[in-house]
């Protein structure tokens, strides 16, 4: 079992970082980074075995063309430093995933330029590199984004993982979908390997509700347990209210977190979603240190991060 870390952004705000909209967690990057290797050192603490570079937000949506522009790179080389100096300075073996936003805002995969977007994920790519471990797509809502990012970083010698978020509005059993409202199953088919497309390392699932995870868990191990060879599969969940389908206000507003999701509560989704074929648990917004220290008691992990 491989824990990831929690919710990066959320975890700022509650240390007193600076946090607000629409910079969202880079605001900590820009003005108190040591909250961020404060942050980070906590989900060590709290059972971590893989950390994630805080390179979420450092995209135009929330920082603006120009800023990013002018800042993007020694950002994002920043966000790698610290992450890198909190897994070295633990007796832990824990690693670094270079994280990889949505170019062009959660939860909007009808606002997404591939030609754009691979520009800016070879950014990403070149200024992560010496830092990281693996690179994690977080939150792509489209099998378009999927696309653009296995393009741009599948020929990088590091292991890329790619995490989905579903739709979970009005959710169909036995039929997850993306945000996109392309079903899970479409995407799947499109990233086993068998066109000739490197298969990536892990295929996890993120910044939806709990609720849903399990049934995506369950479709993907389904599918690929008659190959040879398979993907790890993950869930880090969030604790936000549900968005519904039109939402755009992913860089304007401050969402409360849903008091039902206590660390206990998680735990208990998270029972489900390794019954369901789960290797790798962790958390998104509103997931804290606390949660996953229960959840690192709960799921008794066998010895050291798996080596992906």
């Amino acid at each position: 079992m491989i824990i990831l870390d929690g919710g990066l952004g959320r975890q700022l705000k509650s240390m007193g970082a600076p946090f607000r909209q629409p910079e969202w967690s880079a605001l900590a990057l820009m003005e108190g980074p040591k909250y961020v290797r404060a942050a980070h050192d906590a989900f060590i603490k709290a059972g971590a075995d893989i950390i994630t570079t805080n390179s979420y937000a450092i995209v135009p949506f929330h920082i603006g063309n120009e800023r990013f522009a002018k800042d993007a790179e020694d950002l994002l080389m920043l966000s790698g430093q610290l992450a890198r100096d909190a897994a070295i300075a633990t007796s832990a073996q824990v690693q670094v995933a270079g994280g990889i936003p949505p170019m062009f805002g959660s939860y909007q995969p009808g606002k997404f330029d591939y030609a754009l977007g691979s520009q800016m994920m070879q950014i990403f790519q070149r200024c992560l590199a010496p830092y990281v471990d693996f690179y994690m797509a977080e939150t792509l809502g489209s099998i378009d984004e999927a696309r653009c990012f296995l393009d741009a970083f599948t020929a990088s010698e590091k292991p890329v993982w790619v995490s989905l978020t579903l739709e979970d509005e009005d959710p169909v059993v036995g039929q997850p979908k993306l945000r996109s409202g392309e079903l899970l199953a479409d995407f799947l088919g499109f990233c086993d390997g068998r066109d000739g497309r490197a298969m990536p390392s892990a295929v996890l699932f993120n910044c939806s509700q709990p609720e849903v995870m399990e049934d995506a868990v369950r479709v993907t191990a389904g599918y690929f347990a008659a190959q040879e060879t398979a993907p790890l599969i993950g869930v880090y969940a969030n604790a936000f209210p549900l968005m519904k389908k039109d939402y755009e206000g992913a860089n304007a507003d401050l969402h409360e977190i849903r008091g039902d999701i206590t660390p206990d509560a998680y735990a208990d989704y998270a029972d489900i979603w390794v019954e369901a074929g789960a290797g790798i648990i962790g958390g998104c917004c509103g997931i804290s240190p606390d949660h996953l220290r229960v959840l690192k008691q709960r799921l008794i992990p066998e010895g050291p991060c798996l080596r992906v």
